[in-house]
Formats: structure tokens, sequence, C-alpha cells
């Protein structure tokens, strides 16, 4: 017996999950609802299959081609000029139909007995069997009356509720004898329900309804679509799984990998080559696709997850639909019953509201909350660059091919044959980036100084001796482990312009990319001694003698990240003890509770040893923790502060470069050394080039970004500042625990506002309109000052997330607390209020 399986619906009701699918395509448990239907067919010996087909013909013939790899042997007709309806179609094939032949719906999921349905059929001489089944609720289908003798005797299509006169509805199944097509006009629309079968009736053709028992569902909507799922992973209905069961009620592909510490909960479905973090907590119902990858502590409760996604950190699914190879970045939350479409990204911190439907390749920001359908606009091109360079998720956000690309577009805003530096750190993950990088490089005839893995103070301080262009380095993001991390340098060295990257911008989104022919393009060369150019300049900038004298002892810790240890090679050189902790690499970043593990540690060591102090380096180089003799941390603002004060102390009447929300500690510091204090923006290469362009700097940074010694190289450098550290110790004749205790004591508290982006700049102007324009510095963000008594409060916009910090600082406690207080109110009161304008513009539209 052949079967006719009408997979030509597009589904309409389905969207967005029909957008680029026909409807017979959707995934129930990881296999198209086409599949089960088949699977049904072949365990029923009806293995000879022609599909009618309509809306989006090729995704179905791609996935079976010829049925042999599903044990069937399947041919197609398509619609091709206009749709011909359910029993238009078969019609149009009717010469392929020549004995007792099956019509089967593409989009329900069921477990019928086919077999005996056949039965009644030839026993009853039937020209025209429906298979009915009993439903609760009617009214979305057709009833049908049958007599005692199962003879139909009435139709009612979609009846209203007062039309209900049964629960007999039919499922969309039936068993026709080839003559019945010949009531049926050619190439014109025509419809069993509505056309063919009451013309029967009418002619008194015998025609018979089997009702059948067991499971059926018509996938109609997408709250159908759901509870097919939940209904299938408890074995309501009889579906052959893709994968094995692990155990009672749980199915896993194969290559997946689950964390010790998640909690999976039966019945639950999980694909192959899916990769389920620590402390994932996935509840009974959910379904996940193929190549899904849940981060760290995210909870899905009955969630749909196709191929291909992505479920951030802290990410909360409730009853949802994420479609194929869509985002869902950390502390997202999806709510019951919404959808997003395929190859979406939802924003860090944001929420779709229940019920919510997003169409495919949309952009939900950061920290929104989605409480209408998405369906019109095109995907926001996010900028490349953020706050320090182009960073996303390693091998999700920057891939292979997106870095050849972004590699062709710096190296397009070159002049072709220049020369550029590209390092990196000792991850396999950057090795892989940055050889991307130097493939689109190469492409567009630039040639490439590979410097392979090393610490980046050595890559910035090399970049100017070698004459190029500029520079790239590529690292773990030092503070997201699972991001990748690609600075650009100017030829000082220095990060490279806002102008300059918005041109890599404009090369990258416009792809006007440069292609050069084979003579042109780019050579690799490895340049030798880069460590000895950097050793050289680094003693240049030392007083050698003090600390050979010193006899210092130093512990460091380099967290299983280190870029070529240099620091202890060099201060053995100057007869220096220096102890190296966690050398080893670490193909995986540590998280923020392993490295306070290691810091405890390393306080630890430096007590037991007696050591002069300990360093935790990090940041490939750039960033460090100090802890004293004691075994305390010292970092942030008490850093910044120490390193001001021995710097000042060493170097009367100089400057000092800090960013704007640095304490004012500094100011107090340097009054008393008659220096200058210089504040700029917020982010890295302000400070750089503040260092460079200003006179008689010598020193600037941060305890959160790092310290700047700008005679050595015009970047954050950890190691420089820890052998300089040992070396005004010496001079000073004081240890950190004797300079700590004569800083100033200054409160400086921060707190964290969620703010859209298109709040943000309403949020500036508001604030720079309600202060005064006397206490008002707009060096960076909106910072209301008091100059009596160095109190202030910065109001400060996050460049890479809908976040804007507060900053309150003063020697007065109880007022850093009310103040602090005062303005989160303020700006959460004046965002609620943007919130709700735009709100209503909707709503108006």
């Amino acid at each position: 017996m052949r079967a006719v399986l009408m997979a030509g619906g597009s589904g309409t009701r389905l969207r967005p999950l029909t957008c680029d699918l026909p409807k017979p395509m959707v995934p129930i448990l990881n296999r198209p609802i086409a599949e089960h239907i088949i699977n049904l067919l072949k365990r029923h010996q009806i293995t000879e299959i022609i599909a009618t087909l309509h809306y989006l013909p090729d995704v179905m013939r791609d996935y079976f081609q010829d049925g042999g790899d599903f044990g069937v042997q399947m041919t197609y007709a398509v619609e091709e000029d206009q749709p011909l309806g359910t029993a238009g179609c078969v019609k149009n094939i009717a010469e392929l139909l020549d004995e007792t032949f099956l019509v089967i719906s593409g989009d329900s999921i069921t477990d019928f007995d086919l077999t005996e349905a056949i039965k009644f059929h030839k026993q009853k001489k039937s020209k025209a069997t429906l298979v009915l089944t009993r439903v609760p609720n009617p009214v979305e289908f057709g009833v049908v009356i049958t007599d005692e003798n199962h003879r139909i005797r009435r139709f009612l299509e979609k009846p209203s509720t007062s039309e209900i006169f049964s629960d007999t509805v039919n499922t969309g199944t039936y068993i026709l004898e080839p003559e019945v097509l010949q009531y049926l006009p050619a190439n014109q629309e025509t419809d069993f329900s509505k056309d063919l079968f009451p013309l029967l009736l009418e002619k008194n053709e015998p025609m018979y309804g089997y009702i059948a028992s067991g499971y059926w569902c018509d996938v109609g909507h997408l709250d159908a679509y759901r509870e097919a799922q939940y209904d299938g992973l408890q074995q309501k209905v009889k579906l052959d799984f893709a994968y094995s069961e692990q155990s009672p009620g749980l199915w896993i592909g194969q290559n997946t990998h689950i964390d010790s510490t998640a909690k999976i909960e039966a019945p639950a479905l999980i694909g192959s080559n899916c990769r389920i973090g620590p402390r994932v907590h996935i509840e009974p119902g959910t379904a996940i696709g193929d190549n899904v990858t849940i981060g760290a502590d995210a909870n899905l409760k009955r969630p749909i997850i196709w191929n291909g996604a992505i479920i951030g950190e802290e990410a909360s699914l409730r009853a949802c639909v994420i479609g194929r190879g869509t985002r869902v970045d950390r502390r997202s939350q999806v709510l019951e019953g919404a959808v997003v479409g395929s190859l979406s990204t939802v924003g860090e911190e944001s929420q779709i509201s229940p019920q919510v439907r997003v169409w495919p390749s949309k952009q939900i920001e950061s920290g929104a909350t989605l409480n209408i359908n998405l369906i019109w606009g095109q995907t926001a091109h996010r900028n490349l660059f953020g706050q320090r360079g182009v960073s996303g998720l390693a091998n999700i956000d920057i891939t292979p091919e997106f870095a050849v690309k972004l590699g062709a577009a710096y190296g397009s805003t070159l002049k072709p044959g220049s020369q550029v530096t590209i390092s990196r750190d000792q991850r396999s993950i950057s090795r892989m980036v940055s050889r991307a990088l130097i493939a689109g490089l190469m492409s567009v005839g630039i040639n490439v100084q590979n410097l392979e893995a090393t610490a980046i103070p050595v890559a910035r301080a090399v970049v100017p001796t070698l004459a190029v262009s500029g520079g790239i380095h590529v690292r773990v993001h030092p503070d997201r482990s699972d991001h990748i991390l690609i600075e650009f340098f100017d030829r000082k060295g220095i990060n490279i312009s806002k102008s300059i990257e918005k041109k890599i911008e404009g090369a990258y989104f416009k792809e006007d990319l440069r292609r050069v022919q084979i003579p042109e393009i780019g050579n690799v060369n490895y340049p030798s001694q880069v460590i000895d150019i950097y050793s050289t300049s680094f003693e240049k900038h030392l007083n050698i003698k003090a600390i050979h004298n010193s006899g210092s002892k130093v512990v460091i810790d380099y967290v299983y990240a280190v870029s070529g240890a240099v620091l202890p090679q060099l201060l053995a050189k100057f007869g220096c003890d220096a102890v190296v902790l966690n050398a080893s690499l670490n193909q995986q970043g540590l998280s923020a509770a392993e490295r306070e593990a290691l810091l405890n540690q390393l306080g630890h060591v430096v007590e037991a040893l007696k050591a002069n102090f300990g360093v935790q380096v990090s940041a490939n180089g750039e960033m460090l923790i100090l802890v004293d003799e004691a075994g305390t941390p010292i970092r942030g603002e008490l850093l910044t502060s120490l390193m001001v004060s021995m710097t000042l102390t060493a170097n009367p009447r100089a400057t000092v470069v800090v960013p704007v929300h640095s304490s004012s500690a500094v100011e107090q510091i340097a009054r008393r050394h008659d220096a200058k204090v210089i504040r700029t923006k917020a982010n890295p290469t302000a400070l750089m080039e503040a260092s460079q362009s200003n006179p008689n700097v010598v020193m600037g940074g941060s305890g959160e970004m790092g310290f700047i010694f700008p005679q050595l190289h015009p970047g954050f450098d950890a190691m420089f500042c820890i052998a300089k550290m040992m070396e005004m110790l010496t001079v000073s004749e004081r240890s950190l625990a004797q300079i700590r205790a004569d800083l100033p004591r200054v409160y400086h508290k921060s707190y964290t506002v969620r703010c859209p982006w298109t709040a943000k700049g309403a949020l500036m102007r508001h604030l720079v309109e309600t202060h005064p324009a006397e206490h008002l510095e707009l060096v960076d963000g909106v910072k209301i000052c008091n100059y009596h008594d160095d109190s202030w409060v910065l109001i400060l916009p996050d460049a890479g997330e809908p976040l804007v910090h507060i900053f309150a600082n003063s020697n007065d406690r109880d007022w850093v607390d009310e103040t602090l207080r005062e303005y989160r109110t303020r700006v959460q009161s004046f965002v609620e209020q943007e919130e709700g304008v735009e709100e209503f513009k909707v709503a108006m539209v």
C-alpha cells in the first residue's frame, strides 16, 4: 500500500517556528513531525510514501531525500503554482494511486493502529474510510457523526459551541479507493472535508468512520506543540526516540558531556554533542536538541530547545521554545509560553514575558523586558568594539570565520605591504583565533610578525622597536573566563583610537575588504630576541643597585595562566628570590571563586616564607593583586592609593594619571608631595593616551585595570610594577603594611543600576540640568563635586551593558551611604519613568 503524506502546510499558527520551516519539519523530541509519521507508517509495513509539498519544499526533500536512510521509499509532488488544498494535491498525483491508498496529515503526532484501520476499510468494502478519534473539546476540529454500523451520516467542519453534536472528530487520516478521485476536478483547489466527502455522502458512496483508540495531537498551535513534546516524554504516545534511554525516562545522545554537579530530573531528553555545565538544573519535561550548550547554574523548567542553541550562565527558561541557533545570554529569563525564533539573541539579564513571540534573527537588548511580539526589523548590528577591544563568547561569537573576517577588515584599513604584530596567551583557543586573524591579514596583503605566546606587556613593549603599523593581542578575557578578548594596538603600543575602531567596523560590516593577487599575499615572520628587547628596557628603567641590595623575597602566583614567566628570570639577575606558584597552564579560565581560593593560598605562603610581599598576576601580565607580609590582600582602590603613594614618595612634584572614578585619596596623597593628578575617562585607551601625552607622568592606572609606567612602554605591566615596588620599598626602607597604615582614610562605594540604552542619554541630560554647573565635572559620565572636602558622586554609564554605575566618595562614611541611596533612587525612578513613556508610545502605535 502507498501512503500520501500531506506536507504542504505553512503552519501560520505555529509562527515564528515555521518562518523558515514547513510545518511537518518542526521537531518533536528532536525529530521532525514528518519523521514520526514515517516511522508510524513503517511500523505498519507502509514503505512507499508520496509527500505533497508546497511551502519551502526543499527543506523536506533535502532531509529525507529518497527515504533510503529512513527505511522507506520517498517520492515528492510539489504544488508549484498554487496551493491545491488537501484533496487537490492528491488528485494531482492520481496516476500514482492505482490501488487502495492511505492519506495522512503531516502535522499531527499519533500512534493509531493503521493496520486495524485498513482491515476495517476492507471489511466494510468502503470507498473512503476516515480515521476518527474522540476529543474532549471538538471546537477546533471537523466533527463527524456515524450510525451504529459506523457509516458516516453527517459532517460539520469546525463547529461553534452550540453546533457540537458529537465528540468524534476527523484526524486527517483517510483510507481511500482510487476511484473516489474521479469526483474531483483537475488543477483546482479542493478539500477533502469541504468538497470530496460531502459529495461522496450526497452520491451515497459507502463511506465509513473508523474510531481509533490511541494518542492523537493535531500540532496546530504553539500550546499543542509544547503539549505534544511533554506527552512524548511521558510516553503517552508511542514514538521512536532518536537516542538511547540512559535511565528510566532519560534519553541522551552521543558525545554529550554533563557536568557531575548538574541535576537532571526525568523525563528529559538531551541531544548529541551537548555540553551541560556545572550546577545546571533540568526539570522534568525538558527537551534539548543537538549541539546545545547550557552554561553553569542555568535553570530549565520544561523548555523545548532546538539544535545549536546556546544558553548562558544562570539563565532561566520556563516552558518556552528556543529556536535553532538562538542565544540566550546569562541571567536572562524566557517565561512560560514564550517562543524565540531561530538565530535570535536574547541579551544578558533581559526578560521575555509569557506568551511573547520573537521572530527569527532578532536581537533583544541586554537588560530589556519584552512584553509584546517582536516581528519587524532586522538584527541590530552590535558594535564590534567594546570598552577594550573586541570580545565575545569563545568559539561562539569569536569563531575562526569571524576572526578571519576581522583580520581582513583591520588589514584593509592599512596600506598593502604594512607590517602588524600578533601575539596571544598560551591557551589553545587563543592560538586558533590568532591563526585565523593571521589568515585574514595575509589575504589583504599585510605582513605579520608573529610573536606567538607572549605576555601582553612584552607585546606592547616591542611594537615600537619592530617599526610596525600596529599590533593585535588575543587572550582569554580577564574578567570572563568563557570569553575571548582581541585588542588592537597602534604603532606606539597604545590601544587604537575610537576613529580607527570605527574604520575597522565599517570595513567589517560593509564587507569592504581588499583582496590581493597571489604575489601580494602577506608573509609571516617570527621575530627573535623579543624577550631580550623587553628585558633591556626593563633593566634600563629600574634602580638595579637598590633591588640587588634589597635581598627581597617575593611570591608570584600566575593563576595557571602564565605566558612566559619572564619576571623570575629577571629578578634572579638582580639577586632576588622569586617563588613561583601555579605557573602551569590551564586551558580553562578560573572562576572568581577559584581565583579567591588561590589568593587565600598565596597569603598563607607569604606568611610561611616570611616574604616581603606576594602578588597574584592575571590578565596575561597586565593586572595584579598584592598580598602584604601579613598575608592580607591589597586590591582595588586601596591598591591604587598604595601605588600612588609609593610612586610620588619616590618622585615628588610629578604627575599621576587615574580614571575618573578612582578614590579622592589620590588627590590627598598628591597634595602631600606637591604633585599633580590627571583624571581620564574610565577606559584603558584613555589612560594610556593621557600617560603618554602629558609631561612628567610617572605612573598611570588603577588597581582594577593595572598600572602604566610610561617611560617603559604605554601599556599596563604587572611585571614591571612588581620590580618597581621592590625598588621603592628598598629605597624608602618601609614595608607595605607601614605604607598602608599611612594612607588617607577615604570611604568609596559603588552601586550598579539597570538602565536601558535608550534611557542613558536622557538620564545624563537630566542630571546635568538638575545640578549647578559649577559643581559638575563631565570627564566621563556626570560627576557632582563638593570641592571643599573631596566629596563627590559619579554616575557613569557602562560602555558595554545597559547599566549605570554610581560611585560615592567622601571622608564621611554616613555621607557616602546616604548619597548612594539617594542617587540610586533617583536613577531608578528616572528609568522607570522613561520606560513608562516608551510603553505608552508603543501602545499608541
